[in-house]
C-alpha cells in the first residue's frame, strides 16, 4: 500500500516531485559562528567551575563547541587578549611600508596633476602674450 502511495505522489510525466519535498540537491550556504568576548568568557568561568568527569564534554556538545575552542580561549585570556576574544579579521596582515608606500603615490600623482595644470598655465600664458604682442623683454620691462 506504500508503495501505491509513493507512486500516486510522484508525477510520471515530468518526473518531478512534489511540491511538499524539499529539493535534496539544494546545498546550504555554510556560516561561520563568531563568539563574543562575553559569551567566552563565560564558558570559561562555567569550565573552571566543573569538578566532575564528564561535566565538561556534556557543556561542549550542550554548546556545540570543540575543546580545541577552549584551548585557544584559554590561551588569550592568559595572554590578556582582550580584543582578541572578539572576531578577528582573517587574512594576511598589511604590511606598514604598503601604507607609505600608498601615501607616496597617491601624493606624487597630487603633484603630476599640479604639475600639468601649471603646464596649462604657462602655455595659455605663452599663447595670450603672443596674439597681444608682447615679447619676453616687454614683459621684462613691465615689472
Amino acid at each position: 500500500m506504500k508503495l501505491s502511495q509513493n507512486k500516486a505522489n510522484v508525477n510520471h510525466k515530468n518526473s518531478q516531485r512534489p511540491a511538499d519535498v524539499p529539493d535534496p540537491e539544494v546545498a546550504l550556504q555554510a556560516k561561520r559562528r563568531q563568539f563574543s568576548a562575553k559569551y567566552k568568557l563565560q564558558i570559561l568561568q562555567e569550565v573552571e567551575q566543573c569538578d566532575q568527569p564528564g561535566q565538561i564534554g556534556a557543556l561542549l556538545r550542550r554548546e556545540g563547541l570543540y575543546s580545541s575552542h577552549l584551548t585557544n580561549w584559554r590561551r588569550q585570556r592568559a595572554a590578556g587578549q582582550l580584543s582578541g576574544l572578539g572576531p578577528s579579521k582573517r587574512g594576511r596582515k598589511p604590511e606598514p611600508q604598503a601604507a607609505e608606500l600608498a601615501r607616496l603615490r597617491r601624493e606624487n600623482e597630487q603633484l603630476k596633476g599640479r604639475l600639468q595644470q601649471a603646464e596649462t598655465i604657462i602655455e595659455v600664458q605663452k599663447k595670450l602674450s603672443g596674439l597681444l604682442g608682447l615679447g619676453p623683454a616687454e614683459t621684462d620691462e613691465s615689472e
